[in-house]
């Protein structure tokens, strides 16, 4: 769902600034739901919100069926009696904004910079969380996980098998103003059942170090790639192409190309350690030069530091965090990276700067129950989503729904 995957972009909320030129009718109905309407003004702002939170939704379509499917979601928690108290609805959105390590009233102000009103915010999170209480209060009985489920799930994504895949890649730059065209031309290329037409593709269009050998990489093992990935890879067939996957400011697709198992077991990992030096100058030939030279003087991430000596304490960042809860575009570059290793295809949001990425290590998952507990709960989830898609599938067969 989105709420699982905002703030890819939120860095950008305090660098890019410049609200929109508002409607001529900014509160003329576009859309009757039922009894409801959805305005203009409501469509400018999920738009500017999904741009901040999942660019590559940000389209018309898109901005106009969520509204839509937040109506409808509202008026059956009506119905139903089911309404947050304001209490409630501040913890969400205390909780949502602490997963970019803010406050809510420091979110509040940074989606200010962008022209979007703090009642989009609190709309959006009010209709997803009571719909989330919901779902759980309706359909949360019927959701009973076995052990031997259990098992089964943690046998279908092990790679204590070691298992490795051979990938291709494409990642287009997609800043907002050709989010459309990137993403019709991501779904084209999606289509494509042949390496060598994938790799025209990668030559054509992609912005990676890899583009000059056709999207190519090296054997990886499937334990390195990060979880979206990994759970898209699994169910291709050679040949096969992911769905588009946006990461911030660019869409990425993968090829399978192989697929083995080499009889060695090869770990799950708990958390993986990375640091990121920014270097003044985007992709600028001083900047790719300055990265080259660091390049050489660095054999291990604590080396960063003595190269970050003299500059402002936020040229360096050196993070530890799950698999699940590295941002996508960091998470695909570091599956390609081997301990100390370094990636400069990155760039900041803004694009001022370069993104020195180097890996200094994984660590491998210890704890069996907890596993078993995470999988447990992934899959209760998935039921309830599943449970949760049938029944916003209902409500839209029921409505009544005109566009203006």
């Amino acid at each position: 769902m989105l709420m699982t995957r905002v703030f890819l972009l939120i860095a950008s909320l305090f660098v890019l600034g410049g609200a929109p030129v508002s409607a001529q009718n900014p509160f003329a109905p576009v859309i009757e739901v039922n009894e409801d309407v959805i305005t203009a003004w409501e469509l400018q702002q999920r738009r500017l919100f999904l741009r901040v939170v999942s660019p590559t939704n940000a389209t018309d379509a898109v901005v106009r069926q969520e509204l839509i499917d937040d109506r409808l979601r509202a008026q059956l928690l009506r119905q139903v009696g089911l309404e947050l108290s304001e209490e409630g609805i501040r913890e969400g959105m205390e909780e949502f904004a602490s997963r970019a390590n803010l406050s809510a009233d420091d979110l509040i102000k940074a989606l200010a910079q962008r022209g979007i009103a703090e009642e989009t915010f609190r709309d959006f999170v009010a209709v997803g969380v009571a719909w989330r209480d919901l779902i759980r209060a309706r359909f949360g009985n019927r959701v009973q996980i076995s052990e031997a489920e259990i098992d089964r799930a943690m046998a279908a994504s092990t790679t204590g098998s070691g298992v490795r895949v051979l990938l291709s890649e494409i990642i287009m730059p997609a800043p907002p103003p050709q989010l459309d065209t990137v993403m019709a031309r991501a779904e084209r290329i999606a289509q494509v059942t042949t390496e060598a037409e994938f790799s025209s593709y990668a030559r054509q269009f992609s912005a990676t170090p890899s583009r000059g050998r056709g999207g190519r990489l090296d054997w990886a093992p499937l334990s390195n790639l990060p979880p979206i990935l990994r759970a898209r890879v699994l169910g291709l067939a050679p040949g096969e192409v992911t769905q588009p996957i946006p990461i911030p400011n660019a869409v990425a697709l993968f090829q399978l190309r192989a697929i083995e198992e080499t009889g060695a077991s090869t770990p799950e990992y708990s958390a993986i350690e990375y640091a990121r030096y920014y270097i003044p100058g985007g992709r600028s030939e001083a900047a790719m030069a300055e990265a080259a030279r660091i390049r050489t003087k660095v054999d291990v991430c604590d080396d960063l530091y003595g190269i970050a000596q003299g500059r402002p304490e936020e040229a360096l960042a050196r993070d530890t965090q799950a698999p699940g809860d590295i941002p996508q575009d960091i998470a695909l570059e570091l599956a390609k990276l081997d301990n100390n290793e370094v990636s400069t295809a990155l760039t900041t949001a803004d694009g001022q700067s370069l993104v020195f990425l180097m890996l200094c290590g994984r660590t491998t998952a210890a704890n069996e129950e907890v596993s078993r507990e995470a999988v447990a709960n992934s899959l209760r989830q998935e039921r309830l989503s599943g449970f949760a898609d049938s029944l916003l599938e209902e409500l839209r067969a029921d409505a009544r729904i005109r566009e203006k």
